[in-house]
């Protein structure tokens, strides 16, 4: 990830595994909680489901299967579990620092070399 930039999800702590759903800013989700008509297509980042494998909002992400979806949510559609990991999950942002310092030394002063 670049820096400066930054991660926003939603984590759900499911009964055998945790699920997150990348969302695309913490404003948008609000949105979508205080009013359902919103479509999810401005919330969501894409329409996937991933799992850390009981490693929390942490991990290796991987996306969850519908076998998964279906023993948690009840359905394999993943726009239904997607609903339900935002009603009943928890918004988490992160963001990452800006680099320092040169980004490229061979820019900087003379170059050795020539």
């Amino acid at each position: 990830m670049r820096g400066g930039a930054s991660e926003t999800k939603v984590h759900y702590k499911g009964n055998n595994e945790d699920f997150l759903v990348f969302v695309d800013s913490k404003d948008d989700y609000n949105k979508w909680v205080s009013d359902k008509s919103t479509p999810l297509a401005q919330v969501v980042s894409s329409f996937d489901v991933f799992t850390t494998h009981k490693q929390g909002s942490q991990g290796i992400y991987e996306a969850a299967s519908k076998a998964m979806l279906a023993n948690e949510f009840g359905t394999h559609n993943s726009d239904d579990a997607i609903k339900q990991i935002l009603e009943k999950g928890v918004l988490q942002e992160m963001k990452f620092p800006e680099r320092q310092g040169n980004r490229n030394d061979a820019n900087v002063g003379e170059n050795v070399g020539r």
